[in-house]
């Protein structure tokens, strides 16, 4: 089996060997309004995975994601809701300082890790200024998106799988996603092929700020409310996520698809163990070593691939 088979094969089994447990834990989840209930909070995950994603993909981290929605979710549910104009540009402005973010990390030479751990205090420092206590409210269509009901599927479930199509065209298909995978690759030599790689790199962060951005502002159509501390934990799980779906730190390997499921997994095996009823401080352990079984068994079938 390819490599890049089994980097999807593994989260695809993952999802669905938690999906039969809680089926059988559960059997009322099996259900337009049990799937709507167990997957909602997983579209704001899966957009800030994807947005995680657009920066692992460059061979970089973001260590400020978290915060960077938590403040998207602070603006939307009080400037966007009041006064339109200003939150829009607002979120729009916080694209652009993703953007030079990425340009400034490249162009001198500064760790990203370092960069965006800085950043994560800055935006979580402008959302409590923003929004002190919780509070807020999402605008009328964002409230209206986030609550529709399609048929034969709730949006929970159709909205992660339109996020990944979108990623899998905007990654694996376009002429851009070829360049951004490149310079994760083989920065060098994008170089030497007459890409400016710093260009490359801000349209990357941009493309990841406007992810988080689409994050905070579904969290808070999902909450109808916003505080600072929102999606702090986002963070974290959203690099799990990525690592879960397949994607690697280095070399430009990432999979749109596979990072959504991985958020999808991880959304998911909250509310297994919350099924067991493991204490909430036991299940941010469990869900770390879910993750770790699951990389465990993708390195076995790697280096047996490698042996073979």
């Amino acid at each position: 089996m390819s490599g890049d088979r089994l980097r999807i094969l593994l989260p695809v089994v993952s999802l669905a060997v938690l999906l039969a447990s809680v089926f059988y834990l559960q059997p009322r989840a099996m259900s337009y309004f049990g799937l709507n209930l167990l997957f909602n909070l997983a579209v704001p995950l899966a957009l800030a995975t994807v947005a995680q994603m657009m920066i692992m993909m460059v061979n970089d981290i973001d260590l400020s994601i978290g915060t960077f929605v938590s403040f998207c979710a602070c603006v939307t549910a009080t400037f966007v809701h009041d006064a339109p104009l200003v939150g829009y540009s607002i979120l729009a402005l916080s694209v652009g300082v993703y953007a030079l973010l990425g340009a400034v990390i490249h162009l001198r030479g500064l760790p990203a890790i370092v960069v965006t751990l800085g950043m994560s205090f800055v935006w979580g420092g402008l959302a409590v200024l923003i929004l002190p206590s919780p509070g807020g409210a999402p605008p009328d269509w964002l409230r209206a998106l986030m609550t529709m009901k399609p048929p034969l599927a709730p949006l929970a479930v159709i909205a992660p799988v339109i996020i990944a199509l979108v990623g899998h065209q905007l990654i694996k298909k376009s002429a851009l996603g070829v360049l951004l995978r490149g310079v994760g690759g083989n920065e060098r030599a994008m170089e030497r092929a007459g890409w400016s790689v710093w260009q490359l790199k801000a349209t990357a962060y941009a493309l990841a700020g406007l992810f988080g951005v689409m994050a905070g502002m579904a969290l808070v159509g999902l909450t109808t409310s916003a505080d600072a501390n929102i999606a702090l934990r986002y963070t974290l799980l959203s690099i799990a996520g990525v690592i879960l779906g397949g994607g690697e730190f280095t070399g430009g390997r990432v999979s749109p698809v596979g990072a959504v499921i991985g958020a999808l997994t991880l959304t998911l095996a909250a509310s297994f163990l919350s099924f067991l009823r493991l204490s909430p401080d036991w299940q941010i352990g469990a869900q770390g070593a879910i993750l770790i079984l699951v990389l465990a068994v993708r390195l076995l079938f790697s280096r047996r691939e490698r042996a073979a």
